[in-house]
């Protein structure tokens, strides 16, 4: 899949539209104003403590976003691809935000959509986050390592074998 690589305003204008719409805007719709309905529908309690859904909310929401928009930014201009896989970057990330994980944009986006989850204070919310969240891990490692394996070969086993799947070691940035 990422035999051809792409102008950096190609790879924008596909990025956006595709997973700007999906992800910056339908999924969090999704959380805010459809899954709070379903909670109602099945009358399911609402969890909401105040200042603390906020808080943590937001820390999470805040997380998530840097891990997400970092990876991003670095696969659009330093690997010259993007997260969509048919437009594959073209170079091995190990460094920014794949310094510390091998998926920090797969563990912003949870982050983030957990954080907005836990404000509307929506069991259903949180819960299509967990579905969510395991189907984009089942992805990576069903399908994703394998397709960098074999693009990027002892480069990318290497990798794999010192730097965490998913949640960020972030002991790692102090390593000389």
């Amino acid at each position: 899949m990422a035999i051809k690589e792409y102008s950096l305003l190609t790879r924008l204008a596909v990025l956006f539209p595709v997973g700007g719409t999906l992800f910056l805007i339908l999924i969090p719709l999704l959380l805010i104003k459809i899954m709070p309905r379903i909670d109602d529908l099945l009358h399911l309690p609402s969890f909401q403590f105040g200042w603390i859904n906020y808080v943590i909310g937001g820390i999470l929401i805040l997380a998530g976003m840097v891990f997400a928009l970092w990876s991003i930014g670095d696969q659009l201009f330093i690997a010259r691809g993007t997260p969509l896989p048919f437009m594959a970057t073209q170079k091995l990330l190990i460094r920014g935000p794949f310094h510390y994980c091998r998926n920090p944009m797969t563990f912003g986006t949870i982050c983030a959509y957990s954080g907005v989850a836990i404000i509307v204070g929506s069991m259903s919310s949180l819960v299509f986050v967990m579905v969510f969240g395991g189907l984009l891990i089942l992805y990576l490692k069903k399908v994703e390592e394998g397709e960098l394996a074999e693009r990027f070969g002892q480069d990318y086993v290497a990798y794999k074998a010192s730097t965490p799947f998913m949640i960020p070691n972030l002991k790692i940035g102090r390593r000389k």
